[in-house]
Order: C-alpha cells, then structure tokens, then sequence
C-alpha cells in the first residue's frame, strides 16, 4: 500500500456530484414574491456593486509573545512525534486555514469579499492577524456567546418566568465584545444576584430552578462540570464508582448554593428567614431525617475565600490562580470549538491534574499568565502547527493514520453542527459578507431560516462537541429542503445570479462557485469535469448550470465537514 493517501475531504469524484446534482435537483419551489421585492427595493444597490477586493487585517497586538506561546505547544508537539517515530501532515493551504478559522469563530464559511480581501492582503502574519480581525467581527461575540450558553445554562428556554436564556446569551455576548477577563465572567456567573432580566448572569441560577425551588445539586454538578472540566453528578446519590469522588464532596459543593433563594425581587443570598438560620440539609438515608451540611471544597481547603457570601467563596475557589482545572477546563473546550474535538474526550470529564505537564497545562498557564484572556487563547491555538496544518497525510497504511489522528499530527476531519452547515450555505449564497452591516430585513430572513433549518436537521444541544453521525434524513435535508432549493435558484441579488450575470469566462465561472462553496479552487479534474456544463450555453442554460454546480458542491461531503 505505499503511496496511498488517506483523504477524507473529497471522498466522491466531481463529475459524479453533478450528474447526482442534475438528477435529484428540484426547481419547483422559490422565494415568495413579496419577500423577493421587499429585499429588493431595500439592498437593489447590493446587485450592481463590486466585491470590495482589499482591507488589510489590523496589526495584531504582542504577536511575538503569542508565537512564542504558540512555539512552546508546537515543541511539545515535536517532542512526542519524535518519540513515538511519527511524520506530520505538511502545512495546509492558507484558504483552508481561512476557511477553518470562519467555520470555528463566526460558524459559517468566508464569503467571496472575504476571500478577495484576504489574497489581496499581503503583509506579514497574515493569517493571526485576520483571526485577529474575525475575533473583532461582533459576529465572534454572536457565535460564541451560544457556543459557551449551552454548557453555562443549557439550551431549554424554561422555566420562562424566572428564566431568560436570551438576556443571559446578549449579556455574554457583550462580556465578549469587551474582552472581559474569564474568570470574572465566571465569577459573575456564580456569585450574581438581583433580577434575572436586569442582572442577565443571575439566570444561570435560575436556569436550575424546579418547581420554584433553586436546585442545589444541578448548580453543583453544573459548576464543576463546565468551569472545571469533571463530571461529579453521580456523586450526588453515592460515592463516585469509578472516580475518586465522594458523595459527601458533593453535599459539600452543592451546601454554597443552599443558601440561594429565588423571588419576585430576583436572585438573592439569605442567611436568615424571620430570625432563623437558613442552612442545607439533605435527608439521611439511615435515619430518614434531615442532615445538615456545611459548605465544604474537596480539595485545597486553603483556596477558598474567607470573606464574601457562600456562592462568592465557590466562585473565588474555583477560579483561584492555583487551581489548574479551571484553566484545564477552558483550554480543552476552546480546542474543542477550533478542531472540532476535544483534546480530551468527553470535553467535560477531563483527567486530574499531574507533575507531567500537557498541552492544557502549557497552554493554560499562557492563558493565566495574561489576565485570563480567551481572543488571545484563540490566538495562540490557531498559530499552532496541529491547526495549521493539512488534513491529509502521507502515511503508507490505516493503522499509521490512524496513530498520527490520536496524536493530532494531522488535521482532524469532523463533521460540521447545524448551525455551521446553514450559516455556511446562507454565506456561500452570498458573494457578500453577511455581518451587522448587512440590511436587517436579510439578517431577520437568515435568523429565521437558520432557526428553521438547525431544528428539523438536529440540534445535538449540551452534547454539540460529542462525535456525531451522519444521517438519510440530513442528507435529504441538504439536498432537497425547500431551503436549499431557494440559495441556489438565481436571482439578482444572491450569489448564483450574479456568478452568472458577471463572470467572465467559464473557467472564472467555475472558480468563482468553488471559491463561494469551498473556499479553494477547482482541480484539473474538476473543470474537466465541470467546464463542459458551461461552454457554449445560452444565458438561461449558463444560469441553470451555476444553479446546478452549487447546489452539487453543497452536497458534497467536503463542504460538510470542517477540514
């Protein structure tokens, strides 16, 4: 088997995708007329507008101090290959990388005006300096804020009276926008009281209430999970079987929220009701009576605030300089959102710290080291070697590939979530970048669409870093749905009519739909392929055929998966 190249990108040759595209397409169903002339007495400009070619990224910030972060992963990296006699993947394609960084950041693909800036760009670092940009874009903050709600809070949307998961998600949004040091979003997170609308981070608290009542043992078993990366939730009924943790650890974790109260004047911390003492207490299983129990941490004593109410203390113990889960915990989530899987599996049950440092040690004190800052942990893991580099790799047999995967000597190829899969056909429909400059009648259109399109293909919710499958249904999706026929049928103002209209020659034809779709360039094999469907056409056929090709490499594997 020498010389076999394991590539999972293209698994389906392009001239096979069209007649596939030919076959199946569907032109019965189109965007209904009155939202067609409302966007185009609004954004009629749009259509006979240039793509802007060129703006350079901005500067990026200590960028000598972010490749030597990057530098201390990649040599340990380069350690381990070394040791265990691996080869990496060459570096990958800097439009790939581009592609990975849109796809993980903004959770959709660079638009076409995106492409052009980016070649046209061409001062030094430029690919840090555009993750620079794209972290700037409000479209990170946007993307983002969901990203991380979902372990905060959850995805359910009750219980609606006391608990507003959309002020919670704006208000993280806008710790994002401001660069707000981590560990005092978590801080405020634990610790926030008042009321859920007019103080957004006291709904992770009410996010647990059942029945009026604050659920101590969910907040427990929540704040460890999430903020330090270890699953604790089955202690909650007896000692861990297969950890080292104990029931009693999690009585004492679960007492700090046991003095939380929820009322019509919101979150609130009470020591006292009416002169008595308020305290946690769980039913003895032995004596059938209540037990109380003192707040208490199941490790390190000695980090926990002396001062401050019982939920400050958790907080203040949890992010302490010296507690190595809690950067752990957060290096290993943000890997995961950048390559599509954890460092470690599950991302929340991550192993207990050692003396031996790993990647989530050196790049966790990097983190520490500078305020806590996640666009600057964002930037050092996308400068690494193991982001950068390709998804292919020259070994010579499975087993060898397969080694080199676990070692991340090669780009891991995942599948995209929902959301990624319709925020990229929506951008691929689009030779311009949709963004907050964009007219809100076609941002109102996408959210909606996008709403649509994630609920009837599968949202896989908390669990959206756990491996996922492929299915009939989602492929049908893809290929079928009213909405895909809608992004591809032309009009004036998406990408397939104006490919059509101002494409030059056929070969700019090709390049143009590869480049919106797929973030590269047609092959020699693929405009052998292709190029027959476009020479010698009317202007109708020439239209019918974009609308053919796009919607073939919408439906390829490749654009599917992040790679």
């Amino acid at each position: 088997m020498d010389g076999v190249r394991f590539v999972a990108a293209r698994p389906a040759e392009a001239h096979d995708l069209v007649s596939l595209g030919f076959a199946m397409k569907l032109r019965t169903v189109v965007i209904p007329a009155l939202v067609v002339a409302a966007v185009f007495a609004a954004v009629v400009g749009a259509a006979r507008s240039t793509v802007r070619t060129h703006r350079n990224a901005p500067a990026v910030d200590a960028s000598d101090s972010i490749r030597t972060a990057a530098g201390q992963i990649d040599d340990w990296f380069a350690t381990r290959w070394r040791r265990e006699g691996i080869e990496p993947a060459a570096p990958a394609d800097e439009l790939q990388v581009l592609r990975r960084l849109s796809l993980s950041l903004h959770g959709t693909v660079p638009s076409l005006e995106e492409i052009r800036q980016f070649e046209a760009d061409t001062g030094p670092d430029r690919l840090m300096r555009w993750t620079q940009r794209m972290l700037l874009d409000t479209r990170f903050a946007d993307y983002f804020s969901e990203r991380l709600a979902r372990g905060f809070v959850g995805v359910d949307t009750a219980p609606f009276l006391v608990f507003r998961r959309d002020r919670f998600k704006d208000w993280l949004a806008g710790r994002l926008r401001e660069n707000a040091p981590y560990d005092q979003i978590v801080r405020e997170i634990i610790s926030t009281q008042g009321l859920w609308t007019g103080t957004p981070a006291s709904n992770f608290v009410t996010s647990a209430v059942v029945e009026n009542d604050v659920d101590e043992n969910k907040l427990a078993g929540r704040s460890v999970r999430i903020f330090l990366g270890q699953r604790i939730d089955c202690a909650q009924c007896h000692n861990h079987p297969f950890s080292h943790w104990k029931q009693l650890q999690f009585e004492g974790l679960a007492s700090f929220y046991g003095q939380t109260q929820v009322s019509l004047a919101g979150v609130e911390d009470k020591s006292s009701d009416k002169g008595e003492p308020i305290e946690y207490a769980v039913e003895d299983r032995m004596t059938l009576q209540p037990r109380t129990i003192e707040p208490a941490v199941p490790f390190h004593p000695e980090w926990l605030p002396a001062e401050g109410s019982r939920r400050e203390r958790l907080a203040g113990w949890i992010v302490h300089p010296d507690n190595r889960r809690f950067e752990r915990a957060i290096v290993n989530r943000m890997w995961a959102y950048l390559f599509g899987r954890p460092w470690h599996d599950p991302v929340d049950d991550i192993p207990d710290p050692t003396l031996d440092d790993d990647l989530l040690d050196i790049a966790g004190r990097d983190f520490r080291a500078h305020g806590c800052d996640l666009r600057r942990l964002i930037l050092v893991l996308t400068s690494t070697r193991p982001f950068r580099m390709a998804s292919v790799h020259p070994a010579g047999d499975a087993d060898r590939f397969d080694q080199a995967r676990r070692e991340w000597a090669v780009f891991p190829m995942t599948r995209l979530r929902p959301e990624q899969v319709i925020g990229g056909m929506l951008q691929a429909a689009s030779v311009q970048t949709i963004n907050q400059q964009t007219h809100l009648l076609f941002r109102m259109i996408r959210f909606f669409r996008e709403k649509n399109f994630v609920d009837e293909y599968g949202d896989l919710g908390v669990d959206e870093l756990a491996e996922q499958t492929a299915t009939i249904t989602q492929a049908l999706q893809r290929m079928n749905s009213q909405l895909s026929r809608e992004i591809v049928q032309a009009n004036p103002l998406n990408a397939t009519g104006r490919i059509a209209a101002m494409a030059g020659s056929d070969d700019k034809c090709l390049e143009v739909c590869f480049l919106v779709a797929l973030t590269r360039r047609p092959t020699d094999d693929e405009k052998e392929a292709l190029l027959p469907q476009l020479a010698g056409k009317t202007k109708d056929e020439r239209t019918n055929a974009v609308e053919d090709i796009l919607w073939a490499l919408f439906n390829t594997e490749e654009f599917s998966w992040q790679h």
